[in-house]
Order: C-alpha cells, then structure tokens, then sequence
C-alpha cells in the first residue's frame, strides 16, 4: 500500500549575513552594488549572454535584476537569493558570480546558476567556484537538493554540472525562449546525501 502521507516538513536553518569562503584559488564573497561596473565586462558581453535568460545587461540592468538580492541576501521570499561573487585571490579580479534562488521550501530545492569571463574560463575557476558553492549549500544552509537549468546548447555549463557531480535528469524539449529561438533546457541536480557520499570517498 502507498504511504501518502506528508515528507517531514523542511525547516532551513538561518543562514548567515553572508557567505564568505576561499577556495585554493579563489575567494567567494557576499556581491555587492560595487561589483555592478566590473559585472559587466561579462553580463554585457553578447557571447556570454547567448546562452543565458538575459540579453547583454548595463550597470543599470544588474541593478534592476540584482539588485534587491544584493541589499538583503536571503533564498526567502519569491524574488530571494544568495548572489555571491568570485574574486581571484591572487589580483582581487572579479571574474564572475553564482547564485542559489528559487527556494522550494516545501522540499527544500534551491536552483543554483553561475556566470563567468570569457578570459576566466577554460582553467577550472567556474568548477572550483561551484563546487565550494554546492558545499556551502548543504553542509552551511541545510538545502535538501540543488538543481541547474542549463540550455542544451550551453555545452561548457553542462560538462561543468557534470563534473561538480551533478546527474542529468530531464531534457526539456523547446522550453524555453532564447535570444530569437526556442531552446531545450538541461535539468541537472545533486541530493545532499549524494554530495555527502562523494565527498567522503
């Protein structure tokens, strides 16, 4: 017979003022709104955009779309989220940003997405970047599950989820409108307990 009842209910933990962590390479810290100019040497680039749910942005658009996120880090409420930028420790460059979003709490998902340079890609700063993320996501914020939704095309951010450790779970078919077409998304995740398991071999 199937057990209907409810999951346990997931109770988030409160989070911290801001996430400040160092990696080998790299230190992610809390964005700020003086982070804005330097973002767009990559938010207002058309080929970094290509593949993401905005067109080319301006200091003024990362405002408007970041904005509130960076005033009052939480993953609570509908428009919530934890924006987190990557500096290079050796010459404090900004080369990019990730973010947690979209809580379900009921369930205790939370989306994760990540931007970088052109010229900050290809020698293992974005996975380095996530991966420290993804740990921070449930060993310091409790979440059950994250999850990335990628655009099929996107073949870097797909073998980067890939390498982090996350599985591909769904392939969705035009999902999505993209910059002039309709694009197939990529569904990737990892559970907490998967992340646990790997980390321990």
């Amino acid at each position: 017979m199937t057990d209907r009842t409810a999951p346990p209910p997931f109770v988030l933990p409160a989070a911290p003022t801001g996430l400040l962590l160092e990696t080998e390479r790299l230190t992610l810290r809390p964005l700020a709104e003086g982070d804005f100019e330097a973002m767009t040497v990559y938010r207002g680039d058309p080929e970094v955009c290509h593949y993401l749910p905005f067109t080319p942005q301006t200091v003024d658009d990362i405002r408007q779309r970041m904005g509130r996120m960076v005033g009052s880090p939480s993953l609570e409420g509908e428009n919530g989220g934890i924006p987190v930028a990557i500096v290079r420790r050796e010459d404090g460059l900004l080369i990019g940003d990730l973010v947690l979003f979209h809580l379900d709490r009921a369930n205790g998902n939370v989306e994760i997405g990540w931007v970088i340079r052109p010229d900050g890609s290809g020698v293992g700063y974005a996975t380095e970047a996530v991966r420290a993320l993804l740990d921070a996501a449930f060993r310091i914020l409790g979440v059950r599950r994250v999850i990335a939704r990628i655009d099929a095309e996107n073949s870097s951010s797909a073998r980067l989820a890939e390498r982090v450790g996350m599985r591909l779970e769904a392939r969705l078919i035009e999902n999505e409108w993209y910059n002039g077409r309709w694009g197939d998304e990529l569904d990737y995740a990892i559970l907490a307990r998967e992340w646990a398991s790997a980390d321990a071999v």
